[in-house]
């Protein structure tokens, strides 16, 4: 018989982030970054009415590194059937951290509880952990439901590198963030996850 492996914290995480508990949302936060590969995601969890609104967040313009302008993405946006006035623009981060914060900021002001994180595939568990460090620092009883962009190639290059490659590079930004204190820990985001799931069925 072959011999058992017993999967790291990391790995649990990383299953548990991949399959996250979608429930119907106030709000899908679509982030800037990767150039044109998330906002189809978003649209589509937008027509499949699992949240009214689309808050696309960050405020840097950069397309040799992916990171698009929201004009860019909104006319994208409308022209595959999502209504303008659906849309909102959070302008003012300029990293992950200050995304976290400013949309927690906006969630507030609008009474949203439940949220939807739109990010590519190899950045969602770093963005997802930086969200979540906010979330708990600010005794927040928020839902934050990961959907990461799908069917995203690896291998292909772009302007702002290989996926595949950066996926290494996220997991080395986790470590060092995570113990400058910016992230949450995984053994923390399995325990959200375990209060989430918990309070799903009241969705």
């Amino acid at each position: 018989m072959g011999e058992f492996l017993i999967l790291s914290i990391r790995e649990k995480f990383i299953s548990i982030v991949d399959n996250d508990c979608l429930r119907p949302s106030d709000v899908i936060i679509l982030l800037e970054g990767d150039g044109y590969n998330r906002y189809k995601h978003a649209a589509g969890l937008y027509k499949a009415k699992l949240a009214p609104l689309i808050v696309f967040s960050g405020g840097i313009v950069n397309y040799k590194f992916g990171s698009y302008p929201f004009s860019d993405l909104e006319e994208k946006l409308v022209n595959i059937g999502v209504d303008k006035k659906v849309l909102i623009h959070e302008s003012i981060s300029l990293n992950t951290r200050e995304q976290a914060e400013e949309v927690f900021k906006l969630a507030i002001k609008n009474e949203w509880k439940k949220l939807i994180l739109v990010g590519s595939s190899e950045h969602q568990y770093r963005a997802y952990l930086t969200f979540l460090r906010v979330l708990l620092d600010k005794k927040l009883d928020f839902f934050l439901f990961n959907s990461p962009a799908r069917n995203l190639p690896w291998f292909e290059k772009s302007d702002w590198g290989i996926r595949y490659e950066r996926l290494d590079q996220e997991f080395e930004k986790i470590e060092k963030y995570t113990e400058l204190g910016h992230l949450a820990t995984f053994n923390e985001a399995i325990e959200y996850q375990r209060w989430k799931e918990k309070l799903i069925s009241s969705l």
